[in-house]
């Protein structure tokens, strides 16, 4: 029932979550502090493992969190990307699952949250992979700036995204697809991966996939559970592109 009561709290910050992508308590800061206090500096499976340990024992954190970090994990080495994008930064923790599973990726992660941008900056430091995962801090959802920006500034072009994980707003997810695949940055074979497509619940995007499968997208629908807990059921998208 921990992982149920973790839940309940968190739910009741969700309204300011939803606004500012922090919970509002200071735990992202924390765990920060915590992972630059007990992971030595340079191991980046010492940084995960003080994120998980501070989700689990000190406060709850909206991470892809082990159980469906490992169907990250999977799909990452099966896409070996050159290339990662990531939708929806938080602390980093994602972005570092990729680093560790892809070692020579380049990752740019895409966050609207400019405290959560310099979080994840921080443990990205002391992990020390810096020099190859960028935070571009924005969303896809603002007018094209954001996509401008990855491609003029990150060097994004025609069929380069190799990977894309999806993990930000829920509302968004469908769009934001829809709007990278048509810049025309997927490539036949490119994988995306979507978290917490159950709970919190991207219906829409769900319902797209199985509208394209086998045409535009081939998806695995993968049955977990919600992050940090073994209760509440989740699900994780892995489509992989068709087309091009």
């Amino acid at each position: 029932m921990n992982g149920l009561r973790r839940w309940a709290r968190l739910a009741l910050g969700m309204p300011s979550f939803v606004r500012t992508g922090q919970i509002g308590d200071g735990r992202e800061n924390a765990c920060a502090d915590f992972v630059e206090a007990t992971a030595p500096r340079g191991d980046v499976d010492a940084a995960l493992a003080a994120i998980d340990t501070f989700a689990t024992r000190e406060a709850m954190l909206v991470n892809v969190g082990v159980e469906k970090g490992a169907l990250l994990d999977a799909a990452v080495r099966r896409a070996d990307p050159a290339l990662a994008v990531e939708l929806g930064t938080y602390c980093g923790y994602s972005a570092l699952r990729i680093a560790r599973a892809a070692p020579s990726a380049r990752v740019l992660s895409v966050e609207f949250s400019a405290a959560n941008a310099e979080v994840a900056r921080r443990i990205w430091a002391h992990a020390g992979v810096a020099d190859r995962v960028t935070c571009v801090v924005g969303t896809i959802g603002d007018g094209g700036r954001t996509l401008d920006a990855l491609a003029g500034e990150h060097d994004v072009t025609a069929g380069s995204v190799d990977l894309l994980f999806i993990d930000h707003d829920k509302s968004a997810y469908l769009s934001d697809l829809l709007a990278i695949e048509e810049r025309g940055w997927l490539h036949r074979g490119s994988i995306v991966v979507a978290d917490n497509v159950r709970i919190p619940g991207a219906p829409g995007y769900r319902r797209h996939m199985r509208e394209q499968q086998g045409t535009r997208w081939d998806t695995v629908e993968h049955k977990t559970h919600v992050e940090y807990q073994s209760l509440l059921p989740d699900l994780v998208l892995e489509s992989e592109y068709l087309v091009g």
